[in-house]
């Protein structure tokens, strides 16, 4: 029985020691970390590892210091802090790829290093059709393109008005960043916002941005070299005021799905809303994402009575323009003639 006693007595002593051994090593650590702190330690060099910084809308000089401390990429707040303060440091929001153990100098100027700020970065050309779009923000953001389409659909909670078909020519094409764990619906509203932003820059009301976007996406896909699109926005603008069908190969491609340049006798009979054989006026909608040199010239159309044009060298996009009729066939016959010696462009 005094056997069982003295074996749970040293038992119960050696968790004390143990309980005791444990809190000395903490406070020895915080006293450490305290004493590192008021006298300023600072680690050397540029680190090592790897670890990454989010730094969110709003954070401050302070709270970014006290993460820095945290995640062990810099051994000191006031250190740090500081030094933040001294270079009137401004953080952007972000995610920030850095190494532990780095002096604060070492790690602020990571900091203020781009090429550590970890984003998806994409480029989405002038006239790609929203597909397209969808499909490229995938590649770039990892984010599958079933998830982009499904968002797309929802056009109200990415910021498209309701009245629209789709969000076809909203998505407005520039390059973009997106920080890891943007999600589908945070990259489409960006992406809205900034059609927004330029349609505000050119004070476009909203009752007409459908019709501005519809003209512009139509001017993107039809005029190649920058000072047609102004012509090519004329010549739209002067058929629609004589009555004539825009005739369009662009908006009856897109109305059967297609991807040739030229489009077949089949394709200009079917019966849809894009088809401008068809159909008098403008499309139902977008063909595609204008940039800010086709809405400019969607609302600045250059002066001239052209009624026709057509391009006769798809490599240099070299375009005639025509008041007649008789003109333009001329210029369909060397756009024949081009397209015989350059086979491929379809």
């Amino acid at each position: 029985m005094k056997t069982k006693f003295r074996r749970r007595r040293l038992l119960l002593a050696t968790v004390a020691l143990l309980a005791i051994g444990a809190l000395a090593f903490a406070n020895r650590s915080m006293i450490r970390s305290a004493y590192d702190s008021f006298t300023g330690a600072d680690f050397t060099g540029p680190g090592h590892g790897s670890v990454t910084l989010q730094i969110n809308s709003g954070d401050d000089g302070a709270i970014v210091s006290q993460e820095l401390v945290d995640l062990g990429v810099v051994k000191s707040y006031r250190t740090v802090y500081k030094l933040v303060i001294a270079r009137n440091t401004v953080f952007y929001p972000g995610s920030y790829r850095l190494k532990l153990a780095m002096s604060s100098p070492a790690a602020l100027d990571a900091l203020a290093d781009a090429g550590n700020r970890i984003s998806n970065r994409v480029t989405i050309k002038e006239g790609l059709r929203l597909g397209q779009v969808l499909a490229e923000l995938s590649k770039a953001t990892g984010i599958s393109v079933e998830s982009f389409k499904t968002q797309a659909a929802d056009l109200a909670s990415i910021g498209v008005p309701g009245s629209e078909i789709s969000a076809e020519g909203w998505l407005f094409p520039a390059t973009y960043e997106f920080d890891p764990g943007t999600s589908a619906k945070q990259v489409l509203e960006q992406m809205v916002a900034r059609t927004k932003v330029e349609l505000t820059k050119f004070s476009v009301a909203p009752k007409d941005q459908h019709r501005v976007l519809t003209l512009a996406a139509l001017i993107q896909k039809e005029a190649r070299q920058e000072p047609d699109f102004y012509k090519v926005s004329r010549v739209f603008l002067n058929r629609i005021a004589n009555g004539m069908h825009l005739q369009s190969d662009a908006t009856v491609s897109y109305g059967v799905n297609g991807s040739t340049v030229s489009t077949s006798a089949a394709d200009r009979a079917n019966a849809n809303g894009y088809n401008t054989y068809l159909n008098a006026g403008l499309p139902i909608g977008p063909i595609g994402a204008p940039g800010a040199v086709a809405i400019d010239a969607a609302l600045h159309p250059a002066d001239g009575k052209w009624l026709y044009f057509c391009a006769i060298n798809l490599k240099t996009g070299e375009t005639v323009f025509s008041n007649t009729y008789a003109e333009h066939q001329a210029a369909v016959r060397q756009w024949q003639a081009w397209m015989r010696e350059n086979p491929g462009y379809d």
